[in-house]
């Protein structure tokens, strides 16, 4: 039995599941968010609490269970509470700006590269211009958006310039005469 998969997901005050056929909707606070159930997994919701089954124990529906179960549980914190990814710029002359639903960022190329935020991405970018906060509710969404820039210019292994994720440790290189 999946260990993840057969928790129950405690619903929090205000926020509102509906189960349809093969597809769940959760509202909340912050927006809403849906997703289509895969074959072979079935949910019910009773008494503040959801609760995540499987027909068989097949090795996809094994599998299915516990990321259908991880889906939701996400689905419930992110219109709850939402969620936040944090990048930080390090590098002399490297910076970023929000215009609108653009992020412009000044990398050490030629030109200034523009990316533009899906919807139900927010971005802010603080006042030294080198540490961007994204927020969503869709946490898949929010982490390949903070993939995609950190993309841009990922860190160099011998300097450590270039976009990084908050609290990620880079180890450099030593250089050619190498460091003594």
């Amino acid at each position: 039995m999946s260990r993840i998969g057969k928790k129950p997901i405690e619903i929090p005050q205000g926020v509102n599941v509906e189960l349809k056929n093969d597809s769940i909707k959760v509202k909340g606070s912050k927006g809403d968010l849906s997703y289509v159930l895969p074959e072979g997994v079935k949910v019910s919701v009773s008494d503040s609490k959801i609760l995540v089954e499987r027909s068989s124990e097949s090795k996809l529906n094994r599998a299915l269970h516990g990321l259908a179960r991880s889906l939701i549980s996400n689905m419930v914190n992110g219109v709850s509470q939402g969620y936040k990814r944090v990048l930080e710029i390090s590098g002399i002359g490297y910076r970023a700006q929000v215009k609108g639903n653009k992020l412009i960022f000044t990398l050490g190329y030629s030109h200034p590269v523009e990316y533009e935020l899906p919807s139900g991405v927010a971005a802010t970018v603080d006042e030294k211009q080198t540490t961007i906060t994204l927020s969503g509710i869709d946490k898949q969404i929010l982490g390949q958006v903070a993939a995609n820039i950190r993309g841009l210019r990922s860190p160099d292994s011998y300097k450590g310039k270039g976009i990084r994720y908050a609290g990620e440790r880079i180890k450099l290189k030593a250089g050619k005469t190498g460091k003594k």
